[in-house]
């Protein structure tokens, strides 16, 4: 029997972790981290969402609701809005990562079974090898510019093709794309691959650099735009809303989409929590820094976008399109550097160390944590992101509501079930015995994997029958607070 050490500060750790060394549910990567290796503190957790927050989705995220008819400060209220809710599900998944040293899956197991933890591990999973491919074709399209600001020729150098399956949605024609494009892609696709194969160490190290470097550098960028365009810009000058439908009509999907944003890691944050020195600091480093940034950061790219409309005659949201217009060979290099180190913190913790995790969970004896990033890196690949990306209503409303449906549901089941049916108790050596505790029927802990699958299911309704669309505009909260209610309750006529 494998006994648990109780610390003064609430941690758990196992007294012989070992001892499971021989269980088909144990790897090194899965395995709890030990007490004495949980050394991540207050600005290592603000520096992850720094750097995280500091991306081309996230400076283009108000576009969107600014041309829908949004005055500045109702898209700057609106993300904040969003953050703030998503901060929630974040911390309380966040809780069970410090508390034993768990990651997201094996987190999962507890109330999904060890079988059955899969599923939401599974579907993490894929949502990040498509977030991973569509930062990898941001990051290569930096690199893209990087290298022609160094040398012109290099666009043009191996011609350029027209992909029969990448169709552009507007003029339903081949998009043409420079030959060098995809070798820009895939260098950059290789550099995150080759971070995730030196560990989470680097990982540390990159986040805690990455973080003040890309705020200075667009705080520059902010000055240079505002100091050329003689002020703020136009966009700024708009106050109210002035959309072709309601403010509410916008708003709500918005704020759906705002909190899909960061679903993702309101579920494995215990990828990166079970790292933790105490509660109180990831708390802290988490609650700073999220809404904040992503406020100001949006802020900033409001901002910048305003004045280039006075500087350019239109507006441009797309930093690497306005990096391509300056003069300076040696200012374009620093902005799409800028943009490679942002893209790339981002990429690595927010889309790969997750489902590194989740792949090795599903078969912990053949894929380990490097072989699992690989394969999303490979997934990424097969999204085919440039072709989501073509589209704009397709990212915002399919990928952004859709997603954040599912992992609503599967966000919903882990908090009903950590706090409120378990009061925050696990039985740490369980989860990594098949015959244990949450062996349940076969592995599978089926009201679990019931109440997210209807929680799923009515959430994206909306998107295949009209008469239900305002569901679908709800579609996280619908998601989360069906999933979560339903598992509740089954579990309690379950207990019966």
């Amino acid at each position: 029997m494998n006994v648990e050490i109780q610390h003064a500060d609430g941690r758990v750790e196992l007294a012989a972790p070992d001892e499971l060394a021989k269980s088909p549910l144990y790897n090194h990567d899965l395995a709890p981290v030990a007490v004495a290796r949980r050394t991540w503190g207050t600005w290592d957790y603000a520096a992850l969402w720094i750097s995280m927050a500091h991306c081309i989705p996230t400076y283009t995220l108000a576009a969107a609701m600014i041309a829908q008819g949004m005055a500045w400060w109702q898209a700057l209220g609106t993300i904040l809005l969003g953050n703030l809710i998503v901060l929630a599900p974040i911390l309380l998944n966040s809780h069970p990562g410090t508390k034993y040293g768990i990651p997201f899956p094996v987190f999962a197991r507890a109330a999904y079974g060890t079988s059955g933890s899969n599923l939401p591990a599974l579907m993490r999973a894929l949502v990040a090898c498509g977030w991973f491919g569509i930062n990898a074709w941001i990051g290569g399209s930096a690199l893209q510019t990087f290298f022609t600001s160094l040398w012109p020729g290099w666009r043009d150098l191996l011609g350029t093709g027209y992909p029969s399956w990448s169709i552009d949605p507007q003029t339903h024609r081949a998009i043409e794309f420079a030959n060098t494009q995809w070798i820009s892609f895939l260098l950059f696709w290789g550099l995150n691959v080759l971070i995730i194969f030196r560990g989470m160490d680097l990982l540390r190290r990159v986040e805690r650099w990455a973080a003040p470097y890309v705020l200075v550098m667009t705080a520059i960028l902010l000055g240079w735009a505002v100091h050329r365009a003689g002020g703020l810009g136009p966009i700024l000058e708009q106050t109210s809303f002035h959309g072709d439908t309601s403010f509410f009509a916008v708003f709500v999907p918005q704020l759906t989409a705002t909190i899909a944003f960061w679903s993702t890691l309101s579920l494995n944050m215990p990828d990166f929590t079970r790292f933790g020195s105490s509660q109180r600091g990831q708390m802290i480093g988490q609650t700073v820094a999220l809404p904040s940034t992503m406020t100001v950061f949006a802020a900033m790219a409001i901002a910048i976008t305003s004045a280039t409309q006075v500087i350019y005659g239109h507006a441009i949201w797309e930093p690497i399109e306005l990096a391509g217009k300056f003069e300076s060979r040696w200012i374009v290099t620093i902005a799409m550097f800028t943009v490679v180190v942002a893209t790339l913190a981002v990429n690595i913790a927010a889309n790969v160390v997750s489902p590194a995790n989740d792949f090795a969970n599903a078969f912990p004896r053949k894929i380990d944590f490097k072989r699992g990033g690989l394969i999303t890196g490979v997934l990424g690949i097969a999204c085919m992101p440039w072709q989501l990306l073509a589209d704009p209503g397709r990212y915002i409303g399919d990928w952004l509501g859709g997603y954040g449906a599912a992992l609503g549901s599967i966000a919903g089941v882990l908090v009903v079930d950590y706090w409120i049916v378990r009061r925050t108790k696990l039985d740490l050596a369980s989860l990594y015995k098949s015959d244990g505790a949450y062996r349940y029927l076969g592995g599978w802990n089926l009201p679990a994997v019931a109440a997210t699958l209807a929680g799923t299911a009515v959430a994206l309704l909306g998107k295949f029958w009209p008469p239900m669309q305002p569901i679908a505009d709800w579609s996280w909260f619908v998601g989360f607070g069906l999933a979560g209610g339903s598992y509740w309750l089954l579990t309690r006529i379950v207990a019966r």
